[in-house]
């Protein structure tokens, strides 16, 4: 296997990416670092990009606004171009703008507009704690228990979700839906979902749908617009490698996006850009994504995406990233397969997997937990979920099959 997989790195024409980006380094030289999936690595030009905005606050102070190659106040718009290439939408679809779950609420106070008979919100059993926490405060903001209000869809069987349970589910509960919430790609198992089914089946019965891209955007190929999703909403730390805490990502479908009567909390930054700095009194959106912004956006945190993005371009976009990942993903379960047998079980099969291979621990009198502790002190970095999981993603923008290969060995050693 190691053979294969100095051979698999030597004709990866991906290969030289990996120089875009620092990789944290141990005593013993750089780490193998897999948990792109929680936050991904630092390109390199984001120091650049960032030191471009800080030496002009300190040279044009608020001229800046309106100065340089990139002002201010129109930063976040050659963005849009770049994110909408990644999650397979139009320009005006994308905007830039606050927090994943910032976006979730202002998209839930947009497309989440209960009635006594349809009040309820499917989500996926075991989802991200913070859209549960978002799910159920929105229900109790409109007068609902959240226990009568949330639909929680549990797995077929294992950990998984089918398309068919799914689609059957919102055909089950169609008449008292009102909104259908799910991830592109769930983040304990790392299975990623069949988007255009859930959404086709969703609007058969004119239910909303959003999704939570957190661990889609930047890992696998997406098309919003072609699949009629209603809105989405995505963090960019992750695989879009734009730095801790840093600005998220909203979709709003077109057919959305363009209608300026859509209920939604306002912002001054949503406001028409020609009457904008006239100071009016009544709102009126821009007819774009841009319609759901609240305040100007904070440029340090959008410089550092934007050098992200143009590595992302450098790369060749989605697609030839997506081939790697399919490589690496089969790669590795060959070498799971061949040093563990059953011992390790990725609970997600290949064909609905994205970069993160969730790796179920079965070692008799060896704790998980502990098998994971020593992959770190051996300078490996994944992450570890309760009760047995080791999240491990290789990322094809900066990881190699020969470290697929070490991580595999030195698991062996481990256990």
């Amino acid at each position: 296997m190691q053979k294969t997989a100095q051979q698999l790195d030597d004709s990866d024409p991906l290969r030289p990416m990996r120089e875009h980006f620092h990789v944290p380094r141990t005593a013993d030289g750089e780490e193998i670092y897999f948990v792109g999936n929680s936050l991904g690595l630092m390109p390199k030009r984001v120091v650049e990009a960032v030191q471009v905005e800080l030496d002009k606050w300190r040279t044009m102070g608020v001229r800046g606004h309106f100065g340089g190659d990139f002002p201010w106040v129109s930063y976040h718009e050659p963005l849009a171009p770049l994110m909408a290439s990644l999650v397979g939408a139009s320009v005006d679809e994308v905007v830039m703008m606050n927090t994943l779950t910032v976006n979730l609420h202002l998209m839930m106070a947009t497309f989440y507009r209960p009635t006594k008979s349809r009040f309820k919100i499917l989500i996926e059993d075991h989802a991200f704690p913070s859209d549960q926490y978002a799910v159920d405060s929105q229900t109790r903001w409109h007068g609902f228990d959240p226990r009568q209000a949330v639909i929680r869809l549990a797995p077929d069987e294992g950990q998984l979700f089918s398309s068919a349970k799914v689609c059957q589910t919102i055909e089950d509960h169609a008449s008292s839906l009102a909104l259908v919430l799910l991830p592109g790609v769930q983040y304990y198992t790392g299975q990623v979902l069949d988007i255009a089914a859930i959404t086709e089946t969703a609007q058969r019965f004119e239910i909303p749908v959003g999704f939570d891209l957190a661990h889609a955007a930047g890992n696998v190929p997406l098309q919003l617009h072609q699949c009629n999703v209603d809105f989405a909403v995505w963090c960019t730390y992750k695989y879009l490698n734009s730095g801790p805490g840093s600005i998220a990502g909203c979709f709003v479908h077109s057919k959305h996006a363009t209608n300026t009567k859509l209920e939604r909390l306002a912002g001054w930054w949503g406001h028409h850009k020609e009457s904008r700095f006239l100071m009016g009194d009544r709102f009126q959106p821009i007819p774009t994504a841009e319609g759901w912004q609240l305040s100007n956006p904070p440029i340090l945190p959008l410089a550092s995406i934007r050098a992200s993005l143009e590595v992302f371009q450098a790369a060749g976009g989605m697609e030839l990233l997506r081939k790697k990942s399919v490589a690496m993903n089969v790669f590795f379960r060959e070498c799971l397969a061949e040093v563990f047998g059953s011992a390790v079980q990725v609970i997600a099969p290949h064909n609905q997997s994205g970069c993160q291979l969730s790796l179920e621990m079965n070692f008799p009198g060896t704790p998980g937990k502990a098998i994971h502790q020593r992959l770190e002190k051996a300078g490996i970095r994944t992450d570890w979920r309760e009760p047995n999981v080791i999240r491990a993603a290789p990322v094809p923008l900066y990881n190699t099959f020969t470290e697929i290969w070490r991580f595999v060995k030195t698991l062996e050693q481990c256990v």
